[in-house]
């Protein structure tokens, strides 16, 4: 799942070096945290957030299929 969400989003945003993605397992439930850069947040977010939504709508797919949880976060990096 992690590798797809890499793919997908280094496609998405300008700067795809800036792209850092962190993932937890906790209990069945998958926490990935996505950090971009300041300047892509918006393409990633999308207009009223279509974009993100369905990036987590894609990702939800593969964890159902492994009887996983999957939550998405995104944040801005600190640079």
């Amino acid at each position: 799942m992690k590798k797809a969400l890499e793919y997908i989003i280094s496609l998405i945003v300008d700067k795809p070096k800036r792209v850092e993605i962190s993932e937890t397992e906790d209990n069945g439930m998958v926490n990935f945290t996505i950090s971009v850069d300041s300047s892509d947040m918006g393409k990633v977010i999308g207009k009223n957030g279509k974009v993100i939504r369905a990036i987590r709508n894609v990702t939800k797919i593969s964890a159902i299929k492994q009887n996983k949880k999957i939550n998405i976060a995104l944040v801005e990096s600190s640079s």
